[in-house]
């Protein structure tokens, strides 16, 4: 792809953006796939299919995928514990997705307790770990996030696939709900820090930084296959 090309790809993408405010983006569909691979999860093929449905489910999905946190914000347990029942409510424009993870995990418990097929409550529940370490899903959706954002999704789209080794899987350990709830805390915090420091020197993600991210969503999904699936 020739330079002009590339960046009128990069308009445009830019352009989609301002014209659907209310969309929140995220990491690309090969990058959510590359992160559940590498996770171990069986069906990593399902790990993009939140995103589709937000064509037609519009904000009752939209809003599970991001978090809109101002610059001081410190993630809590109880903060993570109070966007559960937020899950799927369209109205709430600052974003649940901290919620939306513990949510949809109950979601495919309660579902495989009952015998019901609970598989795709579990794919949502991937995607939403893969937003965790988005650093633009845990900040103010501001001039600078709605500049880069297109830009940050798409950082390692084209080659993550064919370097999952690059994606590195770090011990986590989920024993109960409290315990997914201080990672996603943990995880929450270290991106929304991140996202700011781009800001504070206006620059974009670089690829060594987006597979450190890439890695600490892999590291949670794993643990929570592990958990779930035991």
């Amino acid at each position: 792809m020739n330079q002009a090309r590339l960046s009128g790809t990069k308009l445009l993408a830019f352009l989609l953006v301002l014209s659907f405010p209310n969309i929140s983006l995220a990491w690309h569909d090969e990058t959510h796939l590359a992160i559940a691979k590498a996770a171990g999860y069986q069906k990593w093929y399902n790990a993009a299919g939140a995103d589709m449905a937000k064509l037609k489910a519009g904000d009752k999905e939209n809003r599970n995928h991001y978090a809109n946190n101002p610059p001081d914000t410190v993630v809590t347990p109880k903060m993570v514990l109070d966007q559960v029942n937020r899950y799927n409510d369209p109205t709430d424009e600052n974003g649940h997705l901290y919620g939306a993870i513990v949510a949809s995990l109950r979601d495919y418990r309660s579902a495989k307790a009952s015998g019901k097929y609970a598989e795709y409550h579990l794919a949502y529940c991937a995607h939403y770990v893969g937003d965790l370490s988005m650093p633009l899903h845990n900040t103010l959706y501001d001039s600078f996030n709605q500049q880069h954002h297109p830009e940050m999704d798409g950082i390692v789209e084209d080659e993550v696939l064919n370097h999952l080794e690059r994606i590195k899987i770090y011990p986590i350990q989920i024993k109960s709900e409290d315990d997914l709830v201080r990672e996603i805390e943990r995880i929450a915090n270290l991106s929304m820090k991140l996202g700011y420091q781009l800001e504070a020197e206006n620059r974009m993600l670089s690829k060594e930084e987006a597979y450190v991210q890439l890695g600490h969503s892999a590291s949670l999904l794993k643990a929570v296959l592990d958990y779930t699936l035991r």
